[in-house]
């Protein structure tokens, strides 16, 4: 019999409770938060538009996001609603080995997420990226679907789990405007209500999806056998997006940060449904 793969992913330190970094950034200069406010009006309408799920942040460019949410939910109960996935899925799944799907199964189940498990979830799984084509939710909805129809599970709850958050570059709104889950014929078989778009300024979008430094390694399918993932990179680079990481999740825990995150959440629709104005109680409770 085979043995199951371990899960593997790239390291990265927890910034909740960084108090295993010591005195790493100590000749780091400060951050310079220049995208904050935008970030922040990103991040609010992601929790609005989250259907009270779980979120699910992929890859690693929407991790800013993830960093300051994490900071503004730790002392809610929305603490654990936040994860990372780390993935690079710019491949075909159909080139994928059976190595690679099983250990991107036992990653994926690391989290939780399984045919099994989805099928008996109470709060969808909520997926967060930066979307420009939308290949990677693309060959990440195939993977999925193959799974749960090579185990014969519940195809027609499972669909009502699964949501899809895509976050796109902002531009002029018109009849004629791009929308992401418009040009993704998978789409159609999920619920119409399942794929969100969440606008974001050019300039961030841009920064968060192509220049920014990032506190992990790249994990590309290539990688998701390797085990020297494990190991905290602690380059220049590295360290000054860590420091920028820590920061954001400062600013989210500061009173200041989640009155900016509620004030953002205030002003969408669904601020009528009890969860979400429970949640915004919560995030301006001194």
């Amino acid at each position: 019999m085979t043995a199951e793969p371990e899960p593997t992913g790239p390291f990265r330190w927890d910034l909740v409770r960084p108090d295993q970094l010591g005195g790493l950034l100590e000749s780091v200069p400060e951050p310079d938060l220049w995208f904050l406010p935008d970030l922040v009006r990103c991040a609010g309408q992601c929790l609005a538009r989250s259907a009270n799920g779980d979120l699910y942040f992929v890859g690693r460019s929407p991790d800013s996001i993830f960093d300051l949410l994490s900071g503004a939910l730790a002392a809610t109960s929305w603490r654990d609603r936040c994860h990372r996935l780390p993935l690079s899925l710019w491949s075909d799944p159909d080139a994928l080995t059976p190595a690679q799907v099983a250990q991107l199964r036992t990653n994926l189940g690391q989290l939780g997420i399984t045919p099994h498990r989805l099928a008996r979830r109470r709060r969808p799984v909520m997926f967060v990226d930066l979307v420009y084509g939308g290949r990677t939710y693309e060959n990440l909805f195939r993977l999925l679907h193959s799974w749960v129809t090579e185990e014969r599970a519940a195809w027609s709850v499972i669909r009502t789990k699964l949501r899809f958050i895509g976050i796109t570059r902002q531009t002029k709104t018109s009849p004629n405007t791009w929308r992401w889950h418009q040009a993704a014929p998978w789409a159609a078989l999920l619920p119409r209500s399942a794929l969100i778009g969440v606008s974001l300024d050019r300039m961030v979008w841009s920064h968060l999806g192509d220049h920014q430094h990032k506190v992990t390694r790249s994990f590309p399918v290539a990688s998701w056998l390797d085990e020297d993932t494990r190991q905290p990179a602690r380059d220049p680079k590295a360290l000054a997006a860590l420091a920028e990481a820590l920061a954001l999740v400062a600013y989210g825990r500061s009173l200041d940060g989640r009155f900016a995150l509620a004030a953002t959440i205030i002003g969408e629709p669904t601020m009528r449904e009890s969860w979400l104005r429970s949640l915004v109680a919560e995030l301006r409770r001194p």
